[in-house]
Parts: structure tokens; sequence; C-alpha cells
């Protein structure tokens, strides 16, 4: 260990602000330099001071508690501040992620005339079996599920036989924010002859198909 390293280990242990930390650094330094001028060895010097703790010590005695106590203070909120900002990234991270909803009056993307219409317009499709004009209508990893063969299994979970459509129900629409994905969500009961169908359709900001749910 040379003096530099002693110094540092010695405030290092001092219960004091920086300022005085230095000052007592230099006065470390300046004495054992002092002496080794004089023809002593480092060695024989930092033995006859002490270990950096018992010197620490010594100057802890001449420091008042109530400094100390800001030391202490000062230096857990030091430890404590990095991870506060590191939960304050995940919260925020978090709160990036999980899906927020809006009333859909609010939005700046939707209008409830422009999603309703939408959503009858999905279900007159799907009704009539037109899968072209849905894919065409749907983001790419929609297109695969709307297919005859899925949306019928889809069908049957709730009847083999849905007759003909007789009615919409009432229809209820918000905005999905994700990140800074927005999809407008609704969900709409639709009466058949034998079987009453809830539809949960979702769509991206161009309106296009996102996501399809029945019940």
């Amino acid at each position: 260990m040379n003096e530099r390293q002693y110094a540092d280990a010695v405030a290092k242990k001092i219960k004091c602000d920086r300022r005085k930390k230095k000052e007592i650094k230099k006065q470390l330094l300046t004495d054992i330099r002092m002496r080794t001028e004089q023809g002593e060895g480092l060695e024989e010097i930092l033995s006859q001071m002490g270990t950096p703790k018992e010197i620490a010590d010594g100057f802890n005695e001449t420091i008042s508690v109530e400094e100390q106590k800001r030391y202490t203070r000062n230096k857990v909120f030091m430890v404590a501040a990095p991870v506060v900002g590191v939960l304050l990234c995940l919260i925020l991270a978090v709160y990036w992620i999980i899906p927020k909803s809006v009333d859909i009056s609010q939005s700046k993307y939707f209008s409830r005339e422009q999603v309703e219409s939408a959503m009858k317009e999905t279900v007159e499709l799907l009704d009539e079996e037109d899968y072209d004009a849905l894919q065409e209508n749907a983001i790419p990893q929609m297109q695969t599920l709307l297919s005859a063969e899925k949306m019928g299994d889809a069908k049957r979970l709730l009847s083999d036989d849905w007759g003909d459509r007789k009615l919409f129900g009432a229809v209820y629409i918000m905005e999905l924010i994700q990140g800074n994905r927005h999809f407008a969500v609704g969900e709409m009961t639709v009466t058949y002859e034998n079987v009453s169908a809830t539809y949960r359709l979702t769509y991206d900001k161009d309106m296009r198909l996102a996501g399809i749910y029945m019940r």
C-alpha cells in the first residue's frame, strides 16, 4: 500500500462531507511525505500511524454526532437513489407495455360511428362466409385465421346451426393503447334464429381487422 492508497482508505472510513475528507487526505499525505523526506521508510511510517481504521476512528471522535448522522443519511440516499431509479424505469416500462383503455369519445384516431359500421360489416362478411374480403381488410397476422375451416370450427363451438341473422344488439366500444399502438375494441351481441353470439372485434388505426373473438 502506497501513501495515496493509505490516505484513501482512511478517508473512506471517516464520517464527514467530501470537503473535509479532502482536507484530511491532504493533511495525511503531507505528513507522510515530510517524514519520508527526512529519511523514514514508508512501511515504518504507516506502521507507526496505525491502520486506516484506527486513524479514521480518531478523526471520527472529533466530528460532531450531527455531522456523522448527516453523512449516514447522505450515504443511504446515494445507495438508494440508483435503486429507486431502476424501479422507476421498471414501472415506466410496465406502464408502457400494459394496455390502457380510453373512452372512444376521447380518441384521436377512431370515431364511434366508424368503428360500429366496421363491426357490422365484419359480421355481415362472416355470415356471408366472404373470407376473401375479410382477409383483404385484416392485418397479416389475422389473414390465416380467416378461413372457412377455422371460422367454421369457431362457430360450431356455439351451435351447429345458427340460422339467419335477426338483430344487431347494443355496441360497446373503447380505445386500447399499448405502447405507441392504438386499437379500437368493440363488443356486440348479434341475435340469430337459433343462437345469440357476442363478437369482440379489434381494429388497428387503419381500421384493419386485428382480432376476433366469439362467445
